[in-house]
């Protein structure tokens, strides 16, 4: 009998008179694969059935009740007609063979969040609110009329999904969308029996979740509250508590708790920088203050979901993106495989960086996703005696993926230590996650036919390539080094050798404001060095995902980490940097400097290896994100 460390998240649960298989949901998150129209495709429901065996209930992404108002984007979901119906009934089927349980998300609008703005069609809200990229579009206020239409779409889009056989319903009321806008007295003025009063701001909700009910009896209904906005004149705690209740007075089975705004980006999609369990502090509060059930999430772990559930802080665990990096992230936890769970490493990167501009959903650690039917790992109909010569995340992944599909691989690399560049680049605190993801190859490989082969130097000579029917070339890159004066000094360390132990005095310039540069500037100001960054460029990490590098730089400027942008590097001498700017050269004074400028691909080894037959994958290729350099890696393995 498998004996599970979390006995909590793991059990089966009720949600009104829904059993669901255990206490984990994932919450709502867009995906971007729905068709023209905005209905289900196979890839869509097979992508969200995966989760299925991880989730006691997945929640879709938001799907829009009405158009009469507001045209949601294209690429997000629809529940407006009965044609949306054959979708449902094919997602409802994909569940319930599975034995799983599925919630459909469904939405008022966007409203002064809406990405693209229509100039025959303004922006729907509660009152004349700018919208958020731009203020000096003007919201248009919704008439009472049109709010009761909006209401009665609510029980229409709800009698399709009882139609279809959908388990349950999620009401999209969070982070500043047209719900929230009803909600918040920042952007509701109105002089109605719709705003003012918490109970009047509360009228257009609690109508929708009567409406939800009456047009799907029996399906439980959730509610997705963002209790801080985060932002200054935003909705706090208190004020979300006195909501909570009005919501609870109208029927909500579920509330789930998160935190944000589209003015605080990086809460709605919380980054590495962020931590673990950055929305869990005012869990407890609601959960006293109800008799419904309640949802925590943000980055939780399984230790925190396991323990807030224990001590009842909360009823159930919200897990979205772990979902997505892996699918069976409840069932492993379950068989007592916590080791076994991918780590999501919090990127943003394939998944939030893909819908931002209207792309299907991927992910960084997990190249599945969106290929659940395509990307099936069956046995090669040849087995092929594999080399890889790098033990970063591209050749980490080719051996894994090679070795699952039946072949032999011997992996090497010259350094002592798996990883690549990850393992000095995720020594900060807060990328722990991508660390982990080292230690996740580690531990996969040793169950495989895969043999590492760690402080051995491979040249287009050596005998090790012999008898290889397939070389995968994963070599990364190797540091760029301007033609500076002094940078070949003896108080110059370069960024990898930093992260790797170096000596590194007290006063510290960073040359170089890349996101490599920046981490770790972050990081030495936080242990108590006084760090300057020189930047050539106007901006700091600028190919950084912006809801990333808001944190990012909230926290260099925190921490009071020096930016110097707009600044060149001339020289390095034997007391710091001279540095040429607007007002003319600075001398920086500074007891080491640090070399990141950059990477370029290491092409000749990869060169040599090609002409042996060899597929070159990730860094080696072109410098990029982790993700690429996985998915890169997966791909090569997966066509051998």
């Amino acid at each position: 009998m498998t004996t599970t460390t979390f006995p909590h998240v793991t059990e089966p649960a009720k949600l009104g008179n829904l059993q669901l298989r255990n206490r984990v949901i994932m919450v709502p998150m867009g995906t971007e694969m729905g068709d023209h129209d905005g209905h289900l495709t196979d890839r869509e429901v097979a992508y969200y059935a995966e989760r299925s065996q991880g989730a006691g209930l997945v929640c879709t992404g938001i799907n829009a009740v009405s158009d009469d108002y507001e045209v949601i984007n294209e690429g997000l979901g629809r529940v407006n007609t009965d044609a949306a119906i054959p979708g449902l009934t094919k997602l409802a089927e994909a569940f319930h063979a599975r034995g799983g349980a599925v919630s459909v998300q469904l939405t008022a609008g966007l409203g002064r969040n809406i990405n693209n703005i229509d100039p025959e069609r303004l922006p729907i809200s509660a009152s004349d609110n700018g919208h958020w990229l731009d203020p000096s579009v003007k919201c248009r206020p919704l008439e009472t009329d049109e709010i009761k239409v909006i209401v009665q779409r609510f029980k229409e889009a709800a009698e399709r999904c009882a139609k279809a056989g959908i388990d349950a319903i999620d009401i999209h009321g969070h982070t500043g969308y047209v719900i929230d806008q009803f909600l918040s007295p920042v952007w509701n003025r109105r002089e109605d029996e719709y705003g003012g009063s918490v109970e009047n701001r509360c009228r257009f909700a609690a109508e929708i979740i009567a409406a939800v009910k009456e047009g799907a009896p029996g399906l439980p209904v959730s509610f997705r509250l963002s209790v801080d906005h985060h932002f200054e004149g935003g909705r706090g705690v208190e004020e979300s508590l006195a909501i909570a209740k009005e919501l609870e007075k109208a029927g909500l089975d579920l509330l789930m708790i998160d935190e944000g705004s589209y003015e605080a980006m990086d809460y709605v999609f919380p980054p590495y920088y962020l931590g673990d369990n950055c929305m869990m502090g005012s869990v407890r509060l609601f959960k006293d203050a109800l008799s419904i059930p309640v949802l925590g999430c943000g980055n939780l772990t399984p230790e925190r979901a396991e323990e807030a559930i224990a001590s009842g802080e909360m009823d159930f665990a919200g897990i979205g993106r772990a979902l997505i990096a892996d699918p069976e992230w409840g069932a492993k936890l379950a068989a007592g495989k916590r080791e076994d769970i991918r780590p999501c490493i919090r990127c943003n990167q394939l998944c939030v960086g893909n819908a931002f501009v209207g792309q299907p959903l991927g992910c960084a650690v997990n190249p599945t996703v969106g290929f659940e039917v395509e990307r099936v790992i069956t046995p090669a109909a040849t087995k092929k005696n594999v080399v890889i010569v790098g033990a970063g995340p591209a050749g980490l992944e080719a051996a894994r993926v090679a070795a699952l599909r039946g072949h032999t691989v011997d992996v090497y690399d010259k350094a002592d230590q798996l990883g690549g560049v990850l393992w000095p680049a995720a020594t900060p605190e807060f990328k722990k996650e991508l660390r982990s993801m080292i230690f996740w190859w580690e531990r996969q490989l040793k169950d495989l036919p895969v043999t590492v082969h760690l402080g051995t130097e491979i040249t287009a000579e050596s005998p090790e390539l012999d008898g290889a029917d397939a070389i995968i070339v994963a070599v990364g890159t190797t540091p760029v080094a301007p033609p500076i004066p002094g940078l070949d000094g003896p108080n110059v360390v370069e960024v990898i050798d930093a992260h790797l132990g170096a000596e590194l005095g007290k006063r510290m310039v960073v040359c170089g404001g890349g996101l490599s540069g920046a981490d770790f500037a972050l990081e030495m100001q936080e242990k108590g060095h006084d760090v300057t960054v020189v930047e050539m460029a106007d901006g700091i990490a600028p190919d950084l995902l912006m809801i990333n590098r808001i944190t990012l730089l909230r926290d260099l400027a925190e921490q009071g980490v020096t930016l110097l942008t707009g600044h060149r590097v001339v020289e390095v001498n034997s007391t710091g940097v001279k540095v040429d700017g607007p007002d003319g050269p600075v001398q920086i004074a500074a007891d080491t400097v640090v070399s990141a400028f950059g990477v370029r691909p290491a092409t000749a080894l990869v060169e040599a290896l090609q002409a042996r037959g060899g597929i070159a994958v990730g860094d080696c290729v072109k410098p990029a994100k982790v993700g690429d350099a996985i998915n890169a890696g997966f791909e090569a393995a997966f066509a051998l």
